[in-house]
């Protein structure tokens, strides 16, 4: 009994040695979630974390490298809810966002450049892009799981859209953001699940939120920076083209350029982009003919 009592002193006072790391069990109440930040080492390569984990920037010179993950198990309908803080209009395609049943600890480092397809043509993973008129300077956004395991994601402008299907609800599900394209920069607002009998959330920061960064976005869709080819006039969340025909750079607009290995996959708008910057095919490598 003195050993039990000498050990449970020591764990009260934060001595001895813990088995699980830094991660402790929290309960503020009955309808706290409990602390919602991005894990600190399941990080990108390019990605910057701070204000406790809970802001997440990517290098604005580059538009892959930028995944980040939760960093506890999220429940089903439980809606997390970021705003982005920053965009670039230099990239197409924006923020993608999903889930994974793959712990953000058992990663190995680093982590792949993209969300799609690297991540999504493994099993245990499923993300999709949201519109990037929706990811401009200072948009909030939530995404969640519903418990017929479909991806939702909806925005102060915008109703609840169907990302996609088929997310496997039976094992644990961490949320999966890729920071990709013109998406620099998101902060973890924390999150909200709703019940007929109360409503739940995770716990509030101490941390004050930070400015959106000075950028030419505003809250409302940015019409210069759509040119005046139909395919751009996208509405928000308007993507009914089958899934293998978005081009996989922007994962919006329809993939119409073949490469000469024979892969139609890139969008007029991407290709000379990725020709420029990396030279290969983003799905077999092969070289792209200048």
């Amino acid at each position: 009994m003195k050993t039990i009592d000498r050990l449970l002193k020591m764990v009260k006072s934060g001595g001895g040695t813990s088995v699980v790391g830094s991660v402790m069990p929290h309960k503020c109440g009955s309808h706290c979630l409990g602390p919602l930040t991005f894990h600190s080492q399941a990080v990108g390569v390019m990605v910057h974390l701070s204000q406790g984990s809970r802001l997440a920037e990517r290098r604005a010179d580059t538009f892959r490298n930028g995944l980040v993950f939760s960093s506890r198990q999220v429940k089903v309908n439980e809606r997390i809810h970021l705003r982005v803080l920053k965009d670039v209009s230099n990239w197409h395609g924006a923020l993608r966002v999903g889930f994974t049943t793959v712990p953000p600890s058992d990663r190995s480092l680093p982590l792949p450049g993209m969300a799609i397809p690297d991540l999504t043509r493994s099993p245990g993973h499923w993300a999709a892009p949201v519109h990037e008129l929706c990811c401009l300077t200072g948009s909030e956004l939530e995404f969640w799981v519903s418990a017929h395991g479909s991806c939702y994601v909806s925005s102060k402008n915008s109703m609840r859209h169907k990302l996609l299907t088929g997310v496997d609800i039976s094992r644990p599900l961490w949320a999966m953001i890729d920071i990709y394209g013109q998406t620099c920069s998101v902060f973890l607002l924390g999150s909200e699940q709703k019940s007929l009998l109360c409503t739940k959330r995770s716990c509030p920061s101490m941390d004050p939120l930070p400015p959106p960064h000075n950028t030419q976005s505003t809250l409302s869709p940015d019409v210069s920076r759509l040119s005046e080819n139909s395919d751009d006039c996208i509405s928000c969340f308007d993507m009914e083209l089958p899934a293998d025909t978005f081009c996989v750079v922007c994962m919006v607009r329809e993939a119409r350029i073949t490469l000469p290995c024979g892969h139609r996959c890139l969008c007029k708008h991407c290709v000379s982009k990725v020709s420029q910057q990396f030279g290969v095919c983003p799905l077999c490598r092969h070289q792209i003919s200048a």
